[in-house]
C-alpha cells in the first residue's frame, strides 16, 4: 500500500540572484539576457540584477521589503560618502498571495528584474548585497570584479 507523498514545508525565504546584461519579469516568469558574468571592464556596461524570491507559505499575503546595495572591496557602500554622490541602493516592496487550492507549506516564487543601465565603475572588487525584511545571508550576495582597461598601445 502506498502512502501519500509528504509535502515538504518551507518556513524560510530563498533568494536566487544573477548578474546579467538585461532582465524582465513578466507574467510570473523571469527573462534574462547575458547572465552569469562576474568580470567586467571599467567601460560603461549594461547591468541588471535578476532575482527570484521564494516566499514561504506562512509569509504570503504580507508586504515584504527587499534592499540591494552596491558594496566596494572595503565592505563599504559605493559610491563612498566622500564622493558626495548617494550610495547605490535599490529598495522595493512586494506582496504575493496564495492561489486558491494551493497546498499549504510550499513556497511561491516572485521574479524580480532590476535594470540599471550602463554603469561605469572603477577597477576593483564589488558586490551587490541583498537584505530581505531587514535580514541578510551570506548567499544573498553577488560578487564581481571590475578590471582596469589595458593601457593604450598595450599588446596582448
Amino acid at each position: 500500500m502506498h502512502e501519500p507523498p509528504t509535502i515538504r514545508v518551507f518556513n524560510d525565504f530563498s533568494l536566487t540572484l544573477l548578474l546579467a546584461d538585461s532582465a524582465q519579469a513578466i507574467g510570473g516568469k523571469l527573462f534574462v539576457l547575458g547572465a552569469g558574468w562576474n568580470l567586467r571592464s571599467t567601460q560603461p556596461t549594461p547591468c541588471a540584477i535578476a532575482a527570484i524570491v521564494a516566499v514561504p507559505w506562512t509569509e504570503t499575503n504580507r508586504k515584504h521589503s527587499l534592499q540591494i546595495t552596491l558594496i566596494d572591496g572595503n565592505g563599504r557602500q559605493f559610491p563612498p560618502a566622500a564622493s558626495g554622490a548617494p550610495p547605490l541602493v535599490i529598495s522595493s516592496e512586494f506582496e504575493v498571495g496564495r492561489q486558491p487550492g494551493l497546498p499549504p507549506g510550499i513556497r511561491i516564487n516572485v521574479p524580480i528584474a532590476i535594470n540599471l543601465g550602463p554603469l561605469q565603475l572603477p577597477a576593483g572588487q564589488f558586490e551587490w548585497r541583498a537584505i530581505l525584511d531587514g535580514k541578510g545571508r551570506d548567499d544573498w550576495r553577488l560578487p564581481f570584479t571590475v578590471l582596469a582597461a589595458p593601457a593604450q598601445g598595450a599588446q596582448a
